[in-house]
């Protein structure tokens, strides 16, 4: 199963202008699991994230793909669909 790991917290200026694009992708059918850092630090770790907004393309369990910060959601679906 292919589903994006979308990082964020709500004090993260880019993650709040961010959030919504992640919102239209889900409702283009993109599969988004939302990690709030500051709730589950366990998956930050688990993933190395370092910083916030970041989105991890997610596999069968594995790790295929990353980028950090803020994207377009014509971005957010090419990287999705690659």
């Amino acid at each position: 199963m292919k589903q994006l790991w979308y990082f964020s917290a709500p004090w993260c200026q880019p993650c709040q202008s961010f959030g919504p694009i992640m919102d239209q992708a889900i409702a283009n059918g993109v599969n988004v699991k939302k990690v709030n850092v500051d709730y589950e630090p366990n998956a930050s770790t688990t993933y190395n994230v370092k910083s916030v907004p970041t989105v991890i393309l997610v596999e069968n369990g594995q790790e295929k793909a990353r980028f950090v910060g803020a994207r377009s959601l014509n971005d957010v679906l090419k990287f999705y669909n690659q």
